[in-house]
């Protein structure tokens, strides 16, 4: 972490709805680090430094990543947005994701900022508005699926079927898991998203009857 003199750097996990520590390590001097965890499967992970800067803006780290060793390089004023990952091929498919997906999340800010200043007033600007902002939020559902369908190699895949598009024609989940490799069906959101599709069709077969 260029920069940074003093502060505390924990690996954290969400688990049963908790985000917990997995692993900690205090920085003096050069701002280099290691932590260690037991990782089974590729997962969501996080990175927060602790600095005492009175700020806690922009000092989480959000991370995708399985067994073996991830390298990361960041600054300790621009910790998220200057954080530059190596060694892991899901971590990379991960940034891709989330580059998109801000960039839909600022649209969709922009949309409201606009829509605030209008006011109650203009009916048909507002309804306009919010057409945009419902194509907006449609194309961003929209690539979330064809990304995990685009990258079923990927661990990635499953995990953004399960957390992004959880609410898919099952049918369409299906397809995703379908042409999983043995190893991606195999792991934790594989696991998941098979369940998933299980519920649907169940949900589905009882509508029916």
């Amino acid at each position: 972490i260029e920069g940074l003199k003093k502060g505390t750097l924990f690996l954290q996990q969400v688990a049963d709805s908790s985000l917990i520590t997995l692993d900690s390590a205090k920085i003096k001097g050069d701002g280099t680090f290691s932590l260690e965890a037991d990782i089974t499967d590729p997962d969501l992970f996080y990175l927060y430094l602790e600095k005492a800067d009175n700020n806690s803006m922009n000092d989480r780290i959000s991370f995708f990543t399985g067994p073996g060793t991830l390298q990361v390089r960041t600054q300790w004023n621009a910790f998220e947005s200057e954080a530059a990952f190596t060694g892991s091929e899901a971590q990379d498919k991960f940034r891709e994701f989330q580059k998109v997906q801000t960039r839909f999340t600022v649209q969709q800010l922009e949309l409201s900022q606009a829509a605030m200043q209008l006011g109650a007033g203009d009916s048909t600007a507002l309804d306009s508005l919010q057409n945009l902002s419902d194509r907006l939020e449609l194309r961003s559902y929209l690539y979330a699926l064809n990304f995990a369908m685009n990258n079923k190699a990927s661990y990635l895949a499953p995990y953004i079927a399960v957390t992004q598009v959880a609410n898919a024609n099952p049918k369409v989940l299906d397809s995703i898991y379908s042409a999983l490799s043995p190893e991606v069906a195999d792991s934790k959101y594989g696991k998941a998203l098979k369940s998933l599709i299980a519920a649907g069709k169940e949900e589905e077969n009882s509508s029916q009857d």
